[in-house]
């Protein structure tokens, strides 16, 4: 969560270098990451789950994922399946899937040199207290707080 908006965010690290990347989500995408990261499987599945599902049983595998661009701070991804199909998706649907697929996350050099935020080795202990932060916190902690009920399966 940044503060003090209490905007729910994902930071993604440069596997190779000390760059992260802040990609801003909503409330409910950032459960479902929080999900996957947490191994939690829910009683129905959500549309991440549907969607890692659909693949399966269609045959089609998700290779990865690919943070291609940001424009006016809104950033886009794409999913490519195998055969080089390419379907393009919201950042954060993209990772959610990703997590259930293990499929590779990656960013454009372009987006990472416009948006990338350099972490000095000396402030990485700052990133690993987030690190920690994140870990700790579940995905009730996203709850927008509104009282509602879930939505029950109808006939």
């Amino acid at each position: 969560m940044e503060m003090p908006s209490n905007q729910p965010i994902v930071l993604l690290r440069e596997s190779s270098g000390e760059r992260y990347l802040p990609i801003w989500v909503g409330a409910v995408e950032a459960t479902a990451i929080a999900f996957a990261q947490q191994g939690v499987v829910p009683p129905r599945p959500m549309t991440h789950d549907l969607l890692r599902d659909l693949l399966k049983a269609t045959g089609n595998e998700l290779t990865e994922v690919q943070i291609t661009e940001v424009k006016d701070g809104v950033y886009y991804a794409n999913l490519v399946l195998g055969g080089g199909i390419e379907v393009s998706a919201r950042p954060s649907d993209s990772i959610a899937l990703a997590l259930r697929t293990g499929s590779r996350i990656v960013c454009s050099e372009d987006v990472l040199a416009e948006a990338g935020l350099a972490v000095p080795g000396d402030q990485e202990e700052e990133v690993e207290k987030f690190r920690e932060f994140l870990n700790q916190i579940t995905p009730g902690d996203f709850d927008a707080g509104q009282g509602e009920e879930p939505p029950r399966d109808v006939l």
